[in-house]
């Protein structure tokens, strides 16, 4: 197929999917649809590097699946696709191809989210749209944001080398997308990295990436971060051969200027979006209180080193974040003092009042990192000392982080449970997972302050109770490992999916808890 007709079709089905929600229109409207994570092993408490990733979507798919390790005959080719946004699982035959690649030799496994997590090597990644200037945009390119995802977890076991493969092949493909930000994570480095298009008519991709140094934590929130470059240092800092060249071209830098005066994301895009900027400030100063940074400020250190080092848990309660005791905090508004001097909040207040409630109630909007339209939120561990299999884990949680707990998946799981395989969107099912904590979380909304009591005390033991016994069932498991591999492969695919189906099932009981415990209340 050519590159003439592969663009071309792009073009066309570029009309009637939606890549992202900021797929044409330039920055006229901050995308915030994500928030991003990421912190070096030195900043953990543990030694884990971690990535994470909010999927704060309401067209994003449900379903998720393991991809298996293959390998390949000489001169096989592998078919890059668009994928429609409602499909009903990972069986079906509706993906678009829009073109073909050379195959490799072998591909590596990696858990399938709508933006592929995590490989077989413990390579993870994250993602925030930030959008970028409309003219970047260009429909010639082959490969769009979660195809380059899934074409690192299966051909690269480092963030650098995923780095450079998607420079390889944007280079000879090129990029259809707006601009996107991935944070990268693999057992001992993680990296900032933020690419777009390579302008109308053009094929390619323009890029920079900056390393997190290891003992600092970093963020991501739809908004460019990468600011200056010093590509005199490749070991923490990379860009694309077009960085400071297509700027020039297209009319965005004055090169008299000198690369002093570059700063990347006002080149390429800007910062004006408070809500996204928000968000930088409340997961940075979460992490290091003692910066006081300015909840106003435009711009804050791509990443810090916090006051004390972070746990997953620690990264968890960033995206229940709600801005509560900030003066942000919308719930806030919806609490008085009574006659007897008892501070009182309304039943009904909740941090994702709707434009109609909020309106009504003359509560000024804010954006917060825990989103209640999120169709998934993932916090991952990449650990060195450990086997790869165990090493890898993803927290995953379905739909509302606040009303949700967050569950192991390991990297080196063989299939996830059949209820996590199953597509949401099209319609209400109970055979979908994602519909057992979507349930709850939109339930909750009605009577927030009670309710989410009532969910804290299932979600709480399910959540806490899967860390506790982390440390002793892993040492188990790299006895078994050293043992039979194969053998480690069925454990830990058992447990993951066992712990997933007990919680899927205490959820629909939840749900049918709250419609009678609260059904006059409605």
């Amino acid at each position: 197929m050519s590159k003439r007709t592969v663009s071309t079709m792009v073009c066309i089905l570029s009309v009637c999917v939606l890549f992202h929600a900021m797929a044409l229109t330039g920055q006229d409207t901050a995308p915030e649809g994500c928030t991003s994570v990421i912190a070096g092993r030195l900043a953990t408490v543990d030694g884990s590097t971690i990535t994470s990733h909010s999927c704060d979507s309401g067209t994003d798919r449900t379903w998720i699946n393991v991809v298996p390790h293959r390998t390949y005959p000489a001169g096989a080719v592998c078919e890059i696709y668009l994928q429609p946004k409602r499909t009903t699982g990972p069986d079906d035959d509706d993906r678009i191809a829009v073109g073909e690649i050379p195959q490799a030799a072998e591909t590596y496994a990696y858990i399938n989210t709508a933006y592929p997590v995590m490989n077989e090597y413990q390579l993870a990644i994250g993602e925030t749209t930030f959008g970028g200037k409309r003219e970047l945009h260009s429909e010639e390119g082959l490969f769009d944001c979660p195809e380059l995802y899934r074409m690192a977890l299966e051909r690269a076991k480092t963030a650098r080398e995923a780095i450079r493969l998607i420079d390889a092949l944007t280079k000879e493909y090129g990029y259809n997308d707006v601009g996107e930000c991935f944070t990268f994570a693999d057992p001992r480095e993680t990296w900032h990295f933020e690419i777009l298009g390579p302008g109308k008519g053009n094929v390619g991709a323009v890029w920079a990436a900056v390393r997190i140094p290891d003992d600092e934590v970093g963020v991501s929130a739809n908004l460019s971060r990468i600011r200056f470059l010093d590509l005199d240092d490749p070991e923490q800092y990379m860009a694309s051969d077009n960085v400071f060249s297509l700027a020039e071209e297209l009319g965005l830098w004055d090169p008299s200027r000198g690369k002093r005066h570059f700063e990347f994301c006002y080149v390429y895009a800007d910062r004006r979006s408070m809500a996204c900027r928000r968000r930088e400030w409340r997961v940075l100063s979460l992490a290091a209180p003692s910066l006081r940074l300015d909840p106003n400020g435009e711009n804050f250190p791509l990443s810090v080193k916090p006051d004390k080092k972070l746990s997953v848990q620690d990264v968890i309660a960033m995206f229940r974040d709600t801005y509560a005791n900030t003066p942000y905090d919308m719930i806030r508004t919806l609490t008085t003092v009574n006659r007897e001097g008892k501070t009182v909040t309304s039943p009904v207040a909740t941090p994702f009042l709707n434009g109609d409630l909020r309106e009504l109630l003359r509560v000024p909007r804010e954006r917060t990192i825990a989103c209640q339209r999120a169709t998934y939120v993932q916090i991952t561990q990449s650990r060195e000392w450990l086997p790869d299999p165990i090493g890898g884990v993803v927290w995953l949680g379905y739909d509302n982080p606040v009303t949700t707990p967050h569950l192991p998946f390991y990297c080196g799981i063989t299939k996830m449970p059949e209820s996590y395989m199953v597509d949401g969107r099209r319609a209400f099912s109970r055979d979908c997972a994602w519909w057992a904590f979507r349930r709850v979380s939109q339930l909750a909304l009605f009577r927030w302050q009670e309710m989410t009591q009532d969910i804290a005390e299932v979600w709480r033991p399910l959540e806490e109770g899967a860390f506790a016994r982390q440390d002793s069932l892993e040492a188990e498991w790299v006895k078994i490992y050293k043992k039979d591999p194969r053998r480690l492969q069925e454990v830990l695919t058992d447990y993951s999916v066992r712990t997933a189906e007990k919680t899927v099932q205490a959820y629909w009981e939840l749900g049918d808890l709250l419609w009678t415990r609260y059904t006059n209340r409605f």
